[in-house]
């Protein structure tokens, strides 16, 4: 698959560059350093992927993303950003965004976020997903009121499909089976209302930890 990789910092680039291109389903096709080099390049080569940061010099990623994903519905968007705080996240997912990790992390978890999105997944940071999980539970009023009628064991199941992990994979984890983790799951989404990891930050919007009601749509 083609990735296009499009940050302001060429030495970023080339790292990130350097561990798609030791992969044999992903190869970096395109590189840009501003917003107005990524529309063009993209619009021009339409990739599969685009692995995008949000601080640019000319127009944020956030911009840029909203803009291609309209003329490019085939892309699948991962914002690789410095900014870990929620109300980044749930923007960039707003936005339209497949996946989102931080440079910290991006070198270690590149390769699962690309598979992940690749295979139409979404992709959260495992650092970002636990803070956020973390946020909700300890979060008072009505919702807090809702995640405490989780069970420790759904409790468990959410974080970790919030990291992005399959049925197989969170049973391997806890030591349950496939089954048990899907009862737990189902469970799960019925009391708080979800479906997906991106709904759960949306949830962290209605419980006052997020106001999306100050983002354009």
């Amino acid at each position: 698959m083609r990735v296009m990789i499009v940050d302001d910092h060429p030495l970023l680039r080339e790292g990130l560059k350097a561990i798609v291109n030791q992969t044999d389903q992903f190869s970096v096709t395109a590189e840009a350093g501003s917003g107005t080099e990524a529309l063009n390049r993209a619009l021009d080569l339409r990739p599969d992927i685009v692995l995008m940061d949000i601080s640019m010099p000319d127009m944020n990623g956030i911009q840029i993303m909203r803009e291609l994903r309209e003329k490019l519905p085939g892309t699948r968007f991962i914002i690789i950003s410095m900014h870990s705080e929620a109300d980044y996240i749930v923007e960039a997912f707003r936005a339209g965004a497949d996946g989102y990790m931080i440079k910290e992390s991006a070198t270690e978890q590149l390769v699962q976020g690309l598979e992940t999105v690749a295979g139409g997944g979404r992709f959260l940071d495992a650092a970002l997903s636990g803070e956020v999980l973390d946020r909700l539970m300890n979060s008072n009023g009505e919702y807090g009121d809702v995640i405490s009628t989780l069970t420790t064991r759904e409790k468990q199941v959410m974080r970790h499909v919030i990291q992005g992990l399959n049925t197989k994979e969170i049973a391997k984890e806890l030591y349950i089976s496939p089954k048990t983790v899907e009862n737990h799951r189902t469970h799960m989404m019925k009391k708080l209302g979800f479906s997906s990891p991106v709904e759960l930050l949306r949830f962290a919007a209605r419980t006052g930890l997020i106001n999306l009601d100050t983002w354009s749509a």
